[in-house]
């Protein structure tokens, strides 16, 4: 079977340009709040300690990745994650990094 290695390419293309907007801290914390459930600006500001600008910078990269999307109920913006692909590696991000460390042996 032939590889098609234009269509690697591009895979790994879009893997590596997806890695790079995981590879800040505070979009990645965000992800993985907005993998929980809908949120809006302020829970996100109170919950994760970004403030402005920075909050609002990141959530701008992640919604124009398309990786989140937004919705407008009266003066709150309401973000969830909309990309199957996030949630898939911030699972498996989760599995690794996120688990109880055993103690330290004395």
């Amino acid at each position: 079977m032939p590889h098609d290695f234009k269509q690697i390419y591009a895979s790994a293309n879009r893997a590596c340009s997806f890695l790079k907007v995981l590879a800040n801290p505070d979009r990645l914390v965000l992800l993985c709040r907005l993998a929980e459930g809908e949120c809006c600006v302020s829970e996100l500001e109170s919950a994760l300690n970004i403030h402005q600008p920075t909050l609002s910078q990141q959530l701008g990269i992640l919604r124009e990745e398309g990786l989140v999307t937004t919705r407008r109920e009266g003066k709150h913006i309401f973000y969830r994650v909309i990309s199957l692909e996030s949630i898939a590696i911030l699972k498996a991000l989760q599995t690794q990094f996120c688990k109880p460390r055993p103690p330290e042996p004395h």
